[in-house]
């Protein structure tokens, strides 16, 4: 009996780990380039001017991959609920992420919203079934304790505002928990470019009620780094949501720490930011510990037979 191409598309989509993996990597380093664009527009524009307009670009990406997928029809909206929260908690995590991208170094905010690998670990198992040890949990604890070192409550108003990436990353990983939901049922699965598509208008409109607040003109310099950012963010988030639909949500969490590597860099380049001892000794926890659960991972996927 032929099967319906939904559930082909499921079958052969949801045993591709290696593809999952390579959209977590490429989705990270785009994503984190466009917060490097980000920080440094964020000094002369309002956060919300900023969503708005590389919102419109973010557009550009969008219309070509829908495209080349077979037109309009790719961008139906099957489960408008679960978008609209996705979107919700997206626009919200945006603000706090670029709140904070604005006035932290680059590397620290990076390293703080690595808490969302975490989170989405412990929430995978209640909200996907994906069964979670008791060797997994402890090394999402450990990796708490490496918030709590880089965030450092209590010590002055910066770490104040280290806070609002950790809020950050707790709405990311509910979002990422939906995104998996949504993009694997067997028949009526949403689209990653519908996806895409839904969320970036809700952002977009969202950024545009700052409107009386002081939005100016862009230079023709700023325009293009706006556009800029547009098409890093649209790019990335797709492999980022295409990340979701190739593997499970433990497996390619960890993934995400590679963007450390490009925002220690690029936080040097641009503004001679290094990280100091305390944001290296809680990445460190955070990062070890997130290895840690990729390799219970591992484990679990080889003994399944």
């Amino acid at each position: 009996m032929t099967q319906p191409p939904e559930q082909r598309n499921q079958i052969r989509t949801s045993q591709a780990p290696l593809a999952g993996i390579a959209c977590m990597v490429g989705g990270s380093a785009l994503v984190t380039l466009n917060d490097t664009v980000v920080k440094w527009l964020s000094a002369d524009y309002l956060i919300g001017e900023i969503m708005s307009l590389r919102g419109v670009f973010i557009f550009l990406p969008i219309a070509l991959i829908t495209w080349r997928a077979g037109g309009l029809r790719v961008l139906e909206i099957r489960n408008l609920g679960a978008q609209g929260a996705r979107a919700g908690l997206t626009m919200l995590s945006t603000v706090f992420y670029l709140t904070a991208l604005a006035v932290l170094p680059l590397a620290d905010i990076v390293a703080i919203a690595f808490a969302g690998p975490l989170f989405l670990t412990m929430l995978a198992m209640p909200l996907l079934g994906e069964q979670v040890g008791w060797r997994r949990w402890t090394a999402v604890i450990i990796g708490f304790l490496g918030v709590v070192i880089m965030v450092r409550p209590g010590t002055g108003s910066l770490q104040a505002i280290a806070l609002l990436p950790v809020a950050g990353a707790l709405m990311g990983a509910i979002r990422d928990i939906i995104t998996r939901r949504i993009t694997n049922q067997a028949v009526g699965a949403e689209t990653s470019v519908a996806i895409l598509c839904f969320t970036t208008l809700v952002v977009t409109v969202a950024g545009l009620l700052t409107l009386p607040f002081g939005w100016r003109m862009p230079s023709p310099l700023d325009f293009g780094l706006l556009a800029l950012s547009g098409l890093l963010l649209g790019t990335g988030h797709y492999f980022l949501i295409e990340a979701f639909r190739h593997a499970e949500a433990g497996l390619i969490a960890p993934f995400k720490y590679s963007s450390i590597v490009w925002a220690t860099v690029l936080g040097f380049l641009v503004w001679g930011d290094i990280p100091d001892r305390w944001i290296i000794i809680g990445a460190s926890l955070v990062i070890g510990s997130g290895l840690y659960i990729f390799h219970r991972e591992t484990l679990s996927h080889t003994r399944t037979p």
